[in-house]
Formats: C-alpha cells, structure tokens, sequence
C-alpha cells in the first residue's frame, strides 16, 4: 500500500483521530441544533432516548454500554430525561435493586419525531458518496472498530481521571 497522509502523518491535520474529530464537529451541528435548539435536549439525551426507543426497557448499565458513556454522565442524563418527562424509571420484577428505564409516552413521541430528522441529516450528509462509496465506507467503518477494540492500545496507558484532570489509580 502506498503512503498516504493517514498511512504516514506529519502533522495534526493528517492524523485519523483528528480528521475524524473535525468531521465529527462539523456534521453534528444540525444535529445538536435540532436537538437542543428545537427540542430542548442535548445530543447525549437525545442518544440515550435514541438508543431506548430502538431497544426498548434497559438497565442503566446496560444504556451506559450501548452508549458508550460511563455509568455517572449516563446517569445525569437520565436524571435529566426523568425531570423532562421523557424517561421513567421502575424496578424490576423480581429485584427491586435494579431500575429499568424505558420511554415515555412523551418520549416515544420524541423519539418518533427526532428520528427522521437525524436519518434526514444522515442522509444528506451521504448525499455526496455514490452507492459504492457508501458501501466501501460502511466497511472501512466496520473494520475501523474492530480494529480498535483488537488492538488494546488503551489497556497500555495508565487510566485517567477525566474530571480531575490527573491520572486515575
């Protein structure tokens, strides 16, 4: 394979972390204006209403897993959808130790509503990719992740206090 800027960077700008970073910054912003500026949640409220309407009643450990958030920012933001109405809390049959959470009636209704707006801006932003592209994509996205989770690179730093701006021990 020859080299690329990806391949071989020699600065910030060709650093795939970064490239993805900037993409990321630009593409969500209708996104977080939709979410915030018409709907009055933020985009991490909007991924968990998202996440609980396609699985429906799930742990908070469990929402916290499928969105990538650790346990404490998961439950502010539930703490969050709770006081909006959008989000119920109840225990579970049989263990009243575990809360399940689930949508709404208002949440649903949310969800239905935002959902087609994102899959809109989604599309639009693909818009410029031919059929091919986007399939090529797709799995290069694909074997980006698994990559990642192969490659343990972060088992090999020391753990980091993201609040306290140190290292965790």
């Amino acid at each position: 394979m020859p080299a690329s800027r990806l391949t071989e960077p020699q600065g910030l700008d060709d650093l795939l972390l970064y490239r993805l970073y900037r993409l990321l910054a630009v593409a969500s912003e209708p996104v977080n204006r939709l979410c915030e500026g018409v709907h009055g949640i933020t985009r991490r409220e909007w991924r968990l209403v998202a996440l609980l309407g396609q699985h429906g009643v799930l742990r908070s450990s469990q929402l916290a897993e499928r969105a990538l958030l650790d346990r404490a920012r998961t439950s502010k933001a539930v703490t969050s959808l709770v006081g909006k109405g959008l989000v119920a809390r109840r225990g579970a049959a049989g263990d009243a130790r575990l809360v399940m959470l689930a949508l709404t009636e208002r949440g649903q209704a949310l969800h239905d509503q935002v959902l087609p707006q994102v899959r809109a801006i989604n599309q639009a932003l693909l818009g410029g990719l031919d059929a091919d592209a986007v399939a090529q994509f797709d799995r290069t996205l694909v074997l980006l992740q698994q990559q990642a989770l192969r490659s343990g690179l972060a088992d090999t730093l020391p753990r980091i206090g993201r609040h306290r701006g140190r290292r965790a021990g």
